[in-house]
């Protein structure tokens, strides 16, 4: 599937002044947008514009490494990353139908090249030689750029293995590619059920009718959707935008998963937020939305330490036996904090 990047024809005229940086930026960090994408972008201070045109931050950030959750030392072959003892993530992809500039594999992203078949065949043995691993995740890049016959190829290997219990498919394409989601690509992945599909998602303008017609095709082949959400200044740190994000993602029968926090990946600094305006976020997100609409807020640990879920403190004291909790009202309400209650039967 052929990339699409970026030239000064493509632009629209409101981001012509962009070419210089774009050009610096493009030097040392590869641009991809597609025209779709593009398309979408409204103007100068658009939320997607930030998301994918270069910006000279990338540049002159001071984050210092290029792979902070060592994945690569965490790979025991080619392409493949054993962090959990139960879970795999097979990167079969090094194409994305764009070039997020927050990308957590940004020291791969538009240079990575998809699995050769032997990387596959040696990552399927991998996995076959470890009996604990009862769930394989692909991502690369986006497992939905591969064609079809690469796709089914690589799920009907992971499907003869006994031991593996679900696939989960990590990808951009709804979003930023709608049209690769076809009829034939919805009747493959329903082939290899149990089959979950995460889509990431960071803004409500992308939720579009091209979005919507692709989650409808993707659910009603009976592929259960969730989605993945960066948190990102300028993009999408406030309450307001994630509660329309959320509430939009629900409606297109996309169960909201994760809120990431962003991770300290060299090249992204400018889009870092205080962890404080995220927990911030989830406290006017709770009791406001439907809780099928509340995403878990995590980090990333860095050297390879594993996601752990932040939640706003809502326990204020103990006292007395009691909790004092703290609703979504601002409210304290006062909670038995232990195991037993008079007169109850043990």
């Amino acid at each position: 599937m052929a990339e699409s990047v970026t030239t000064e024809r493509g632009l629209p005229p409101e981001m012509q002044s962009d070419i210089d940086d774009m050009e610096a930026v493009r030097r040392v960090y590869p641009v991809r947008i597609n025209p779709y994408y593009l398309a979408l972008i409204q103007k100068g201070g658009d939320p997607l514009r930030r998301q994918v045109v270069p910006d000279r931050c990338e540049l002159t950030d001071g984050m210092a490494m290029d792979d902070p959750l060592s994945e690569a030392e965490q790979s025991p072959v080619t392409g493949l990353i054993h962090r959990y003892p139960d879970r795999v993530v097979l990167l079969v992809s090094g194409m994305c139908p764009v070039l997020c500039r927050f990308c957590m594999r940004k020291r791969l992203a538009g240079r990575a090249l998809s699995l050769s078949d032997d990387q596959i065949m040696d990552a399927v043995a991998y996995i076959q030689s470890e009996p604990a691993i009862r769930e394989v995740i692909l991502s690369g890049g986006d497992p939905l750029m591969l064609s079809d016959d690469a796709l089914a190829a690589i799920l009907a290997r992971i499907g003869r293995i006994n031991h593996v219990e679900t696939v989960r498919v990590h990808t951009r394409t709804p979003a930023a590619l709608p049209q690769r989601i076809t009829p034939a690509l919805a009747a493959l992945l329903k082939r290899y059920h149990p089959l979950y599909l995460n889509i990431h998602m960071n803004h409500p303008d992308e939720v579009t009718a091209e979005f919507a017609a692709a989650c409808a095709m993707l659910a009603d082949a009976g592929i259960p959707l969730g989605s993945q959400t960066v948190l990102l200044k300028g993009v999408n740190d406030s309450a307001d935008v994630m509660k329309r994000l959320m509430r939009q993602l629900l409606r297109n029968r996309v169960r909201p998963y994760y809120l990431h926090h962003p991770d300290l990946v060299r090249g992204t600094g400018h889009f870092r937020v205080p962890i404080e305006r995220g927990l911030a976020i989830m406290r006017s997100l709770s009791g406001n939305i439907s809780g099928m609409a509340m995403p878990r807020y995590m980090i990333d640990l860095p050297g390879g330490g594993g996601k752990v879920s932040l939640l706003p403190d809502d326990v204020q004291a103990v006292d007395g036996g009691y909790l004092a909790v703290r609703n979504h009202r601002g409210e304290v309400y006062y909670y038995p904090a232990g195991d037993t209650v008079t007169g109850a039967c043990g």
